[in-house]
């Protein structure tokens, strides 16, 4: 359910002076303002996007305008009155919470929480709130359980939900490692109950939305009537579909609340304000523990020295992002009622342009007019070391890509040897030796480059042959399940064979491997594996079951017999 985001010399000339830096300053606001729409109206025309926008600077509101539809089947609009789930920017209120109980002698942040929950297990003995505000913990995260999809189907009490964690081992010693965790967070909530001796969402009215004045913002609920909310959406293989249920009592406080973009710059404007907390309070709110993270917010600081302290949130149907950057006292509100990285991406390239710091967006590129001989050389088939294929053609005056079991993007040259894609932040280089033949290309996507090999085409015909024979008969791959089994072995051990890993699976392991073990080793000793099918990128997917629990394992390995893909999650 999360962080981003950049003297006239004599008095006869000091009115031209002046009014020649206020026209400036109004042209480059002006300009400013049409990139940020123009960024965001490029997202909305390629089905990225569905939400409200807001963006302040200063007492300048510079966007507030709602895009796409608040309910498709009616074609309602969204606008800046439309409501939508925040997910994890509900944190930050939980937090606000806690710091205002303290301020009232209530509670300590730094105290164990035994002295708070008498039923706390012997193993929580050395959690403090501070751990379960700063992710430090060690309480495994609820919405990771293999369980979690048959969890959040159903309506939980506080006190179901604690339960539903209590006994599980923790993932680390507290305070020695920061991991996302919302049972962290819905440990705060209970906490609030229990210390309040009021319900969470009842505290959260009286304490902080009603004194702000955020009249359009509350707890969600599944049953209740709430004016203006927006259904939630996700991408599917025809277009987009209703997102998953949830029953908004199983985030409870570490996602359950719902706002619109107006009521978030109040919240932030009195936040950051010093209207609802201490400024001592404050100081500890927003001062980084571990990883960046601080009391429900992340909190970094640019290049340029500008404070930024944001959270995103992700829940069933809605992304949504939240940021402040405190020197240039800009606010970033983005709220999408359609699943995707868009809500992100938008506030943090709006963020950048209204702080003034120079980032080149999706919009900004333009392309040229290429010779279709020219794109020619490059059609073909190229491998990424995980064994991953893809294909480069021309349809006419059009230039395409296309991944495995994935829809093909159109890409537009700014160059002769560089293209980009309007629909995904993600930009091609193609490279030739010399004037001979070329050689590989570079995809350049979520800060990270990859080089794929251009093959021989009889052999990726070869190989493409195959794959859609393999997705046709369904048949796993030989030597994928013994494979399979050593793999997970090995990784609950946390010993991986990384020679046996393709290297962007090898370094994507190496960094989240104690995550991993700690998803894994609660589940038990390893009982059996039950082929599912292949997936529509050729990936065999397993039903993994283990001792306390089961888990879904696509895997997929490269023509060297390697393991290019490896990923599970919770049985579908």
């Amino acid at each position: 359910m999360e962080p981003t985001r950049i003297i006239a010399r004599i008095a006869a000339s000091l009115l031209v002076a002046s009014v020649s830096l206020v026209s400036a300053a109004a042209v480059s606001a002006q300009t400013d303002v049409d990139r940020m729409k123009r960024d965001i109206e490029l997202r909305v025309s390629t089905h990225q996007f569905m939400g409200s926008v807001l963006v302040a600077k200063g007492d300048r509101l510079l966007i507030n305008q709602g895009h796409g539809s608040a309910n498709l089947e009616w074609n309602i609009p969204n606008s800046p009155d439309t409501k939508f789930r925040l997910g994890s920017i509900t944190k930050q209120f939980t937090a606000t919470c806690i710091l205002l109980l303290q301020e009232r002698g209530k509670l300590k942040v730094e105290a164990p929480i035994k002295e708070y929950l008498r039923d706390a297990p012997p193993a929580w003995d050395k959690i403090t709130i501070f751990n379960l505000l700063t992710h430090t913990s060690g309480v495994p995260n609820y919405t990771s359980f293999p369980e979690y999809s048959t969890l959040k189907a159903t309506a939980r009490t506080p006190e179901q939900l604690v339960a539903s964690f209590r006994d599980k081992p923790l993932e680390f010693e507290p305070g020695s490692q920061m991991r996302y965790s919302n049972s962290g967070y819905v440990l705060l909530g209970y906490l609030i109950e229990k210390i309040a001796g009021q319900g969470y969402a009842q505290f959260l009215k009286q304490n902080v939305f009603d004194p702000v004045g955020m009249r359009n913002t509350g707890y969600d609920s599944t049953t209740a009537l709430i004016d203006h909310r927006a259904s939630g959406y996700a991408p599917g293989p025809s277009g987009t579909v209703h997102a998953d249920y949830i029953d908004m009592s199983v985030p409870f406080s570490a996602g359950g609340l719902y706002s619109t973009t107006g009521d978030l710059m109040r919240w932030e404007r009195a936040l950051f304000g010093g209207k609802v907390l201490s400024a001592a309070s404050l100081e500890a709110m927003t001062t980084a523990f571990k990883d960046n993270y601080a009391f429900g917010l992340a909190v970094t600081t640019t290049p340029t020295g500008d404070k930024i302290i944001s959270h995103g949130g992700g829940i069933n149907g809605f992304n949504t992002e939240l940021i402040y950057a405190k020197r240039e006292d800009v606010v970033v509100a983005v709220l999408a009622n359609l699943n995707g990285p868009a809500a992100t991406e938008i506030a943090t390239d709006l963020s950048k342009i209204a702080r003034g710091e120079k980032t080149i967006l999706i919009s900004d590129r333009k392309p040229i007019r290429l010779q279709a001989g020219v794109f020619d050389r490059y059609a073909g088939h190229y491998q990424f070391s995980s064994g991953v294929m893809m294909s480069v053609w021309r349809d006419a005056d059009r230039f395409l890509t296309q991944l495995p079991g994935q829809p093909a993007v159109e890409v537009f040259p700014e160059s002769e040897q560089d293209f980009f894609a309007k629909v995904v932040d993600a930009q091609i280089t193609f490279h030739a030796d010399g004037a001979g033949p070329v050689t590989d290309l570079v995809l350049h996507q979520n800060g990270k480059d990859q080089t794929a090999t251009r093959m021989d085409e009889a052999v990726a015909k070869q190989r493409a042959d195959a794959l859609a024979l393999k997705i046709k008969n369904q048949t796993p791959s030989p030597g994928t399940e013994s494979e399979l089994r050593r793999h997970i072995t090995e990784l609950i051990a946390g010993t991986p064979d990384f020679g046996r890993m393709g290297p962007e699976l090898t370094e994507a392991t190496r960094q989240a491997l104690p995550q991993i073990q700690s998803l894994l080793r609660p589940l038990g000793a390893l009982q059996s594996l039950q082929f599912k099918g292949v997936g529509p990128a050729g990936a065999d997917i397993y039903d993994v079951k283990f001792e306390h629990g089961t888990v879904q394992w696509k895997i997929q390995l490269t023509q060297d017999g390697k393991i290019g893909t490896s990923f599970f999650g919770p049985p579908q």
